[in-house]
């Protein structure tokens, strides 16, 4: 049975031939075309568990090339980020005129929404971790400047990273439950830290408009709980004004009251499958993170997840 994202069951699919890991494949992850110069000699194994929306697999085959093309995105074009961990062999990502070649303990990120291929010469071992690009802090476009580019895993914040995540690919049996929950959104958070400092976010040098944007971000985290947090009090704990905080915005293909209704709900989501919380009614949730009208809430979350709290609550 193909693991989905609403269920912590582990699932491991054998692939004794090129067809069939291509089906896997496709269940797994997103529709992909998978091609081998020595079908006839294929084996692969994916070993997946998924909660929350975070799906991680432990893929191991033998020489092929996976390409995510136009047309297969135009079959299902959800958005997700991917991002690879090379536990053994090499391979090389391609998408957006970037080139990354991947070897062990090395990361690398790229984006369903458009083409990419895989290349893998020899037998190779990956882990795989895919989720929605709603999941993380980091808007798309600027996710988007790393794609196929190389982390290393020996060095920098790589280092610290690259283990966590090989413990998880060697632990599905504990991604399972809350736990499960937290395990998958501590590997996100981490994965969000490295993909920070690589842009250079982090950084004081950095260029002001990228800085301004970040303490702006920052500060909407901090206080997404605030019933007063909108587009006038940001530019005021700024110094800037609400005109220009919305062409900050803008100019990310968003805006200010979106990106926050987005952290809202998403922290509503954590807390709706955190058993520590479980008695907690959905209105002193939705109000914990800054939601005075509980319906609403329960119209917003509805529209994001295609479910009410609710009833999200009890599919977990």
């Amino acid at each position: 049975m193909p693991t989905t994202f609403r269920d912590a069951v582990v699932s491991t699919t054998i692939a004794r031939d090129i067809s069939a890991f291509r089906a896997a494949v496709n269940d797994s992850f997103v529709p992909l075309h998978v091609t081998s110069r020595r079908s006839d000699r294929f084996r692969g194994v994916i070993r997946g568990a998924g909660i929350d929306e975070v799906h991680i697999s432990d893929v191991r085959a033998t020489e092929h090339v996976v390409e995510r093309t136009p047309e297969l995105i135009a079959r299902d074009d959800r958005p997700h980020f991917k991002v690879s961990l090379m536990l053994a062999g090499t391979g090389l990502l391609i998408q957006d005129d970037r080139e990354a070649v991947l070897t062990p303990g090395d990361l690398a990120v790229y984006d369903t929404s458009r083409p990419y291929t895989l290349t893998f010469d020899e037998d190779f071992r990956t882990m795989v971790v895919m989720f929605p690009r709603h999941l993380i802090t980091l808007p798309a476009d600027m996710v988007g400047q790393l794609t196929a580019v190389r982390i290393a895993g020996s060095e920098g914040l790589g280092a610290v990273v690259s283990p966590y995540l090989m413990q998880l690919a060697a632990n599905l049996d504990q991604f399972r439950g809350s736990t499960g929950a937290r395990l998958a959104h501590s590997a996100l958070d981490l994965v969000t830290t490295v993909f920070t400092r690589e842009l250079g976010l982090d950084d004081a040098l950095a260029d002001p408009h990228r800085a301004l944007m970040q303490r702006i971000r920052s500060h909407i985290e901090r206080n997404l709980a605030s019933a007063d947090l909108g587009p006038t009090s940001i530019a005021a704990a700024h110094f800037i004004s609400t005109r220009h905080l919305h062409g900050l915005f803008q100019a990310q293909g968003t805006t200010v009251s979106t990106w926050i209704r987005t952290r809202r709900l998403e922290q509503c989501r954590r807390d709706l499958i955190d058993p520590v919380l479980a008695d907690r009614p959905v209105a002193a949730i939705a109000a914990r993170w800054g939601f005075v009208d509980a319906a609403h809430f329960s119209r917003a979350f509805k529209t994001a997840f295609d479910v009410s709290p609710s009833e999200f609550r009890a599919a977990h």
